[in-house]
Parts: structure tokens; sequence; C-alpha cells
């Protein structure tokens, strides 16, 4: 086979202007590029670059958020994200350690703020100069989501400050791990076509397709366990995630987490309203820029439609291959408005020199190609008639001038209209289309011929045994599917001679 599947399915992204626009407006780094730009020489930092405690006030202030109680944890975390993303400069903040306390009223800490080269970058520079610091500052967050909390280290501290993260129960790549499997669930369940689409994915559900295992029919006790104690898990991560513009998210009720407000004993199922109260979480359009980013540079094959449009037609009729419909309808509109300046004749004819092999993807190529045909329009026509002569092309160039409504068109060699029923088959079994589809195809191809399969054994494709086999198991009626396997067995014995 000439083409892989994809791992996962093609995504849809917005324009790069739409997203960096997105990106802007993220709750976070916005907080972020304000707090940048209020820095100046007398903003005072620690050790580690963070703002010391006496400046919160103003930074929260200068945020608009003097009266919440969080107010000054919204401006640290924003700040953080303002230095991890080169927003801000701090330049030799190890020496806060000598030259005063993190918390030392009198700014003595040591440090200097200047504002970072990216800061400019955001009003001035490329969408993907835009996309490029919001990814830096979603790698920031998604740290902090899987880092223990504050509260882990209580017991930990030694008598000198420092932690003792020997002491602690926490592995940094099984957190990570744990979430990047539940960010690509929600990105998979996202784009699968019996998946929410843009709607929210439950969390009970997303934590548990990630623990219970894909063979449990019924999940025991303990996995359900298991199970609620992930939903916990990703309710605190989520919590961080969402102001990154990466989710939507609704938390668990509180209600929940106290224990109270849930239904008892044998009452009735839970109903849709029922369920937002354990979690909702939908990916945002920049959510699923990012999470692909993440995968790409982990090395998953994550298509997304537009990947071919700048590629060879071969690279375009393989690309596409196991896309769904519409995916693959969009990939060749994209295609087909890069080749406007050397003219949709030539694209057809590209299209058409790809579709050509004997190779076991052939078929399936031919399909795409017909179809990516019907988008071209009438300007193919000429490279259409050009292969009415050609063994492998003919068949499906008189279907495409048919269904385009012309009455010239030349009758097919008998040897012709048999070849292109097989390889017509051999590309619907290779793309694994809807078992009942394929029956009719298979009835309809079979009882439109008188002696079909006296004749189609004879078929030089390299799929005609396949074909025959898989039309004796498809068939309906008993007698036409014998007559089929009794072809395919002629085919195989034809193929040994």
């Amino acid at each position: 086979m000439s083409a892989e599947r994809p791992s996962l399915p093609p995504v849809r992204l917005h324009s790069e202007a739409e997203l960096a626009r997105d990106a802007l407006a993220a709750p976070l780094l916005a907080r972020a590029v304000r707090l940048a730009r209020w820095a100046g020489p007398d903003t005072r930092v620690g050790a580690g670059g963070e703002l010391v405690e006496a400046q919160l006030p103003a930074a929260a202030a200068h945020l608009g958020l003097a009266d919440d109680e969080d107010g000054a944890a919204y401006a640290s975390e924003a700040w953080r994200l303002a230095v991890d993303t080169g927003l801000v400069d701090v330049e030799d903040p190890e020496d806060a350690a000598v030259s005063g306390s993190g918390d030392d009223p009198a700014g003595e800490a040591g440090g200097t703020v200047t504002a970072g080269d990216n800061l400019a970058l955001l009003t001035g520079g490329s969408p993907q100069d835009v996309l490029g610091i919001w990814l830096d500052g979603l790698e920031a967050v998604h740290a902090d989501a899987t880092a223990p909390a504050f509260d882990d280290f209580a017991d930990l501290v030694n008598e000198d400050g420092s932690v003792d993260f020997d002491a602690l129960d926490w592995d940094p790549e099984a957190e990570a791990e744990f979430l990047d499997g539940v960010l690509g669930n929600l990105y998979l369940l996202t784009l699968s076509e019996n998946g929410p689409g843009n709607g929210p994915v439950p969390l009970p559900a997303l934590a548990a397709s990630v623990v219970v295992p894909d063979d449990m029919d019924e999940p025991t006790d303990e996995v359900l366990e298991e199970v609620s104690e992930a939903m916990m898990r990703l309710d605190d991560q989520f919590r961080v995630l969402e102001p990154m513009g990466i989710v939507e998210y609704r938390p668990v009720d509180e209600t929940l987490l106290a224990g109270e407000g849930e239904d008892g004993g044998d009452g009735p199922e839970p109903d849709d309203e029922d369920m937002t109260r354990y979690g909702m979480v939908r990916l945002t359009p920049l959510g699923l820029y990012g999470i692909r980013e993440r995968m790409l540079e982990a090395g998953v094959d994550a298509p997304a439609v537009g990947d071919l449009a700048d590629k060879g037609a071969d690279a375009l009729l393989d690309g596409i291959a196991y896309y769904p419909e519409d995916a693959a309808r969009a990939e060749v509109v994209l295609w087909l408005a890069g080749r406007e300046d050397e003219g949709i004749t030539a694209a057809a004819a590209e299209l058409l020199a790809a579709a050509r092999g004997s190779d076991q993807g052939g078929p399936l190529r031919r399909l795409h190609c017909q179809e990516a045909l019907a988008s071209a329009g009438p300007e193919a026509e000429p490279a259409v008639r050009a292969v009415l002569d050609d063994p492998e092309l003919g068949g499906l160039a008189r279907v495409w001038l048919v269904e385009r409504g012309a009455t010239d068109v030349p009758a097919p060699p008998e040897a012709m209209v048999f070849w292109l029923a097989v390889d017509t088959i051999a590309a619907q079994l290779d793309a694994d289309g809807d078992i009942e589809e394929l029956q009719e195809l298979v009835e309809g191809l079979s009882g439109r011929h008188s002696g079909f399969f006296d004749e189609v054994w004879r078929v030089d494709h390299p799929a005609t045994a396949e074909v025959l086999e898989a039309m004796g198991r498809l068939h309906r009626d008993r007698g036409t599917a014998k007559a089929a396997r009794k072809a395919a067995y002629k085919a195989r014995s034809r193929q040994k001679d």
C-alpha cells in the first residue's frame, strides 16, 4: 500500500491570523502583556525572577484585581508567564539572594527588569510570531498544571527553607504523560466523526478514556475509584489550562467535591444538567492548534487540512487516501486553488498521471483522483479526454465525462468495463467503507452484466482474486456468492500460472 493511514484524523484549523487574535485574547497572556508594559526599573523581583510580595498589590491593582481576594495570585501567575515567554527580561536575579529578601519592603531585592524582545513582537510581529510566543506560554502553563500542589510541600520543607523533592511522591514525566494522554484523547474525540465535534466532553468520560482498559466491558469498583481520582486531578489541571485559551472548562461542582447534593439510593438516572455538574471541557480552536503543535513536536502524525496544498499530485492522492470525505474534498479544493496560475487543465493532467499504478494503493488513488476531478470543473476536460484510451484511466475518464453531460463519449471496450469494476471494488475495500454500501456496490456491478463471473476472473488486475473473494463474502444471494468464490479460485490459479 503506498499510503499509510494517519494515526489521527485531519484537523481543520482556523487561519493563523484568527488564531493569533485568539492567543492575544487569552486571559493569562493578556494579563502578562499588561504587566510587562507596566513594569519598569523600579519593579522589584526575587531570586527566581518572581515579583516580590510587596509588589503584588500594585500589580493586581494594575490588572483591575485590587478587590479580588485572589488578585495577588493572578498577578503573580501572569508575571511568571511574562518572564517565561520573554515579555520581560530579568537580569541577574540571583543577586536577590544576596542583596535582600524576596519580601523586603525596602526594595533591596536584586534583579533588573527590562522589556523583553517578545513584547514588541506581540504588536509588531507576524501571526506566526504571536503564536510562537503563545506556544512558549502553553509549555509553561502545562508545566504548572502537572506540578504538585503547593500544599504538598508543607511537610517537606527543610530547616533552611529548601524543599526535599526526593521525599515528594511526584514523577514529573508521568504527570506530563498523563495530561498529554488526556489532551490527546480530547483532541481525537473532537475530530472523531462520532465525537462531540464543537460540543463539550463530560469530564467523567474523558477520565475514563485514559483509565478504563479498552477490553473491559464493565469497570470494577477499583477502576471506578481510579476514574474518580483522575477526574479530580483533571479538574485542577483544566482550571490551570483554561486561562491560556486552550480549553473552555466548566469545573466540577464544589458541592460534589464536598460530598453534598448527590442523589442517593436507587433514584432516577442523572439528566444532562446533572452531568454538567461533574465537569465539562471543550477544546477551543486555539487549543486544537496548540495540542497539534505539541504532538507534531513529539513525532505524532497529526495531519491538518491544507498540509498538502503545496505538494505534488502524488502526495495529495496518497495523503487524502484515508481522510473523511469532507476533509478530502477541502484538501483538494485548496490544492487546486494553488494551481490556478498553471491552469486547471495542467493540474488535472498531473492528477491523472499520479493515479496510475498497479501497486496496492492504486485503486484508492484512482478513486480519489476521480473525486478530485469533480472539483476541477470543465477546464479539466482536455486532460480527461487525453486518457480515454488508457487501460487504467479510460474507465474513470468516461465516467467523469458522462457525469458532466457529455454525449460524444466512446463506448468502453468490454475488458475496460470489467477492469474498472474490479478497480472500483478494490478501492472501496481498501477504504473500509460502510458494509451495506459495499454490498450494494458489489451486487450492482455484478448484476449489471450477464455472465459477470464467467469473464471477470480473466481481468488483468492485481486485485482481481482478492475482489472476487470479497464479493463471495459480501453478496447476499447464495448462488451468486458461490459463483464469485469459483471465479476467485480461477483467478488465483491463473495468477500461479
